[in-house]
């Protein structure tokens, strides 16, 4: 019998893959850890292993581990959450001990109203601490959450809502998108009506404002009037396979594609990145500069820096507009973040408005050591210009939703470079071993789909909710014995990874296979231009042609010839004559979901005049 803290947990099962992967080894190891904070006995198989289910027979609950082990252990005055919103004007430090205040009586008001251990509750909240309180009050009595958008379309609500068949629904009064203000309610009622499932009651946490909404009586419950008699609830002991929340992500599935997270392997995996991946030490100041219903949001607003004892910002704004470009710098500097985590759109839409970071300037970020991006690949102008106006290593990382972590990163706690060549997303983090789809240890600078060999590592998706058989078609059958990552890059000759697009983008123009990232960032190094997304365009002589669809610097003049000439050179001496690249068009802004991305299958669709989905604006 050994005793394992969190790292401690992670190293062994790094031992453990490293065993399993040669396939000569059959391993069954049991232990137990307190470091969860409740007693974890785990055991392995390489059946469990490989299908995703880690610590088998442990027990612990993820909110006694990101709330409460904290106050007992003298941490209850520390701030666990900042709230700052310039769209309201509001700024509020949340101590650990007003979170388990909070959350506990929070989880009494979904007990009393017949929420148990198993059920689902559906979150559909803007970016307010309440959000946060419902996702840990789900955690602490074993109810599994389904965060989404807030102001996500009615219809696509509803398929959420049928899919994830939640007991509950918890929602707010309204959400504040710069220069609106958007009305959950209406959208709710809305996604009831088209919904063949309906949830039990819906609460609803009216912000503060002239007017009190809510919907039927028999349905509605308000906030603030059930938790003035609530009664605080403890935590509930669970298995760590335990499904913690079900996250809905974009997919061609034609069906929802609901990424199961086990509690667990994420509570191992997020701690051991917290210090190992991003530097940081307990009591320092974090921000993520996502959204709560992305993964990101998930994993590093919430329950990676409570988890390690850090203090997360969650911030209500954006990165221009809120008031101004300097918005990002401002949080930082005032609120003293150790260390940041954004999408390189953001830091373009700084950069296409205030190009010299005049705004940025005003503020001192004495404190700020590294600024990570994530989200889609960061150009180099984007990454150089990111240095310079931060001051500070800007470190580019590689993960998805399915993931919920790192696959790769320059591991700022494990010593590595805060140098890594341009372009790079890092290596290869603890536990992931990438290949190419040949099943071969990629070729340096050879552009081909990434997989990652079998076992994944813990924190890695369990399932996807209610289709355990599509988790396996969609990920597993493609490649069998890897993890199919539906990207596409390279590595160079020192084993750092470039993630270049999706599989789905690399286009094929007269038999050459072409990623439209590289011919993203081949356009973004004319200084015009600062934003640019790709597609192919179907030809009938060479399969398809790229299309470069570029946002300009502010003041440039868009009827101008001559950029088009000079990006049609820029491609042509980094690329090759191979590219066909010819096609410019200017727009105004590109569009981008809510983690940042660009949805390029629906602009590529768009200009080959097939059906596409209507997609959000992001910035």
């Amino acid at each position: 019998m050994v005793s394992l803290g969190l790292n401690t947990g992670l190293r062994l099962w790094i031992k453990l893959i490293q065993c399993f992967q040669n396939g000569k080894y059959s391993l069954y190891i049991r232990g137990e850890s307190r470091g969860l904070g409740l007693i974890l006995k785990f055991r392995y198989s390489f059946e469990s292993i490989c299908f995703h289910s880690r610590f088998v027979g442990g027990k612990l609950n993820m909110c006694y581990n990101a709330v409460d082990r904290h106050v007992g252990n003298g941490r209850g005055d520390q701030a666990a959450v900042i709230y700052d919103s310039p769209v309201t004007g509001t700024k509020q430090v949340i101590t650990y001990r007003e979170v388990q205040e909070q959350v506990s009586r929070l989880a009494g008001v979904l007990v009393r109203h017949g929420v148990k251990t198993g059920d689902l509750v559906v979150i559909y909240m803007p970016m307010v601490p309440q959000a946060m309180f419902t996702m840990l009050a789900c955690a602490r009595i074993g109810a599994t959450h389904s965060l989404i958008f807030g102001g996500f379309a009615s219809k696509e609500l509803s398929v959420r809502i049928d899919h994830a068949k939640p007991k509950l629904l918890v929602t707010a009064s309204f959400g504040i998108e710069p220069g609106r203000r958007v009305e959950y309610i209406p959208l709710v009622e809305k996604a009831l009506e088209l919904s063949s499932h309906k949830p039990h009651k819906v609460l609803i946490y009216n912000r503060p404002s002239m007017e009190k909404v809510s919907m039927r009586p028999d349905l509605s419950l308000d906030w603030e009037e059930e938790m003035a008699t609530a009664r605080p609830h403890d935590c509930v002991s669970l298995p760590a396979h335990h499904p913690l929340y079900v996250l809905y992500t974009s997919g061609t599935t034609g069906t929802p594609k609901g990424v199961v997270r086990d509690s667990g392997g994420y509570a191992v995996m997020l701690n051991w990145t917290m210090s190992n991946i991003y530097g940081l030490a307990p009591g320092e100041v974090w921000w993520a500069a996502s959204d709560l219903g992305w993964v990101v949001g998930h994993s590093y607003i919430c329950y990676g820096p409570l988890l390690h004892g850090n203090t997360t910002v969650l911030y209500e704004g954006k990165p221009v507009g809120t008031p101004d470009p300097g918005a990002f710098f401002r949080v930082m500097s005032e609120h003293g973040t150790a260390c940041m985590f954004t999408a390189p759109t953001a830091i373009r839409a700084i950069r296409q408005q205030d190009p010299q970071a005049e705004h940025g300037k005003q503020y001192p970020l004495s404190r700020l050591r590294n600024l990570f991006v994530a989200g889609e690949r960061c150009d180099i102008e984007t990454l150089q210009w990111a240095k310079k106006s931060f001051g500070v290593p800007v470190l580019d990382h590689w993960w998805q939703t399915e993931s919920g972590s790192s696959i790769t990163a320059s591991c700022v706690g494990l010593g590595c470079s805060l140098t890594p060549p341009a372009g790079t997303a890092g290596k290869a983090v603890p536990g992931y071993n990438v290949i190419d789809d040949e099943m071969q240890q990629v070729k340096p600078r050879t552009l081909g789909n990434i997989v990652v060999k079998l076992p994944l590592p813990p924190g890695a998706a369990l399932s996807l909710w209610q289709n355990q058989t599509l988790f396996k078609e969609l990920y597993f059958t493609k490649f069998p014995g890897y993890y199919d990552t539906m990207d596409a890059g390279f590595v160079d000759e020192e084993d750092f990874l470039y993630i270049m697009s999706r599989s789905d983008d690399v286009i094929n123009v007269a038999g050459h296979r072409l990623s439209t990232g590289a011919l993203e960032e081949s356009v973004l190094l004319h200084p015009a231009v600062v934003d640019c997304a790709v597609v192919g365009q179907e030809d009938p002589l060479k399969g398809h042609v790229p299309l470069a669809l570029c946002v300009l610097r502010n003041g440039e003049d868009e009827s101008d010839d001559v950029l088009v000439n000079e990006m049609v050179k820029l491609v042509r001496n980094t690329i090759g004559p191979v590219a066909a690249f010819k096609k410019v068009v200017f727009v105004k802004a590109l569009p981008k979901t809510r983690s940042g991305k660009i949805p390029r299958s629906s602009l590529a669709n768009l200009v080959n005049h097939k059906p596409y989905k209507v997609f959000l604006v992001f910035f």
